[in-house]
């Protein structure tokens, strides 16, 4: 049936966080390899973070614990804006991938602030 959560990966946030993650490492994969423990691992472990609390957020028992992850991965996203922004300005990332990265996080920006919206109106 559609729109069912059965699962952390049935949640569309959760599902474009991994494509954000995904877009990232192959945004970093051209970085210098003097980089590779610098912003690409930055921007990597940002990226991953994002899905990684979602999940661990539907798993938790009661949705206030649910809210407050969805809140960690806000900062991780607010974080990995700040890293391709950053990666953008010194020229380790083309301005249009910088712009398609940043455009994807904004929208999953929105969702989370919807998705805690929602769930703070629960009783």
């Amino acid at each position: 049936m559609p729109g069912v959560i059965n699962s952390y990966k049935d949640l569309v946030v959760w599902q474009v966080s991994v494509e954000l993650a995904v877009n990232c490492y192959s945004a970093t994969k051209v970085f210098p390899t003097n980089e590779a423990f610098g912003m690409t691992a930055q921007i990597r472990r940002a990226s991953t973070s994002i899905a990684a609390n979602i999940a661990e957020g539907h798993g938790r028992e009661s949705t206030g614990s649910f809210i407050q992850f969805l809140r960690v991965a806000q900062g991780s996203l607010k974080e990995l804006e700040t890293h391709i922004i950053l990666s953008g300005r010194v020229g380790l990332m083309r301005d249009a991938e910088t712009r398609k990265l940043l455009e994807q996080s904004d929208e999953i920006g929105r969702m989370l602030r919807s998705m805690i919206r929602s769930l703070q109106q629960k009783p």
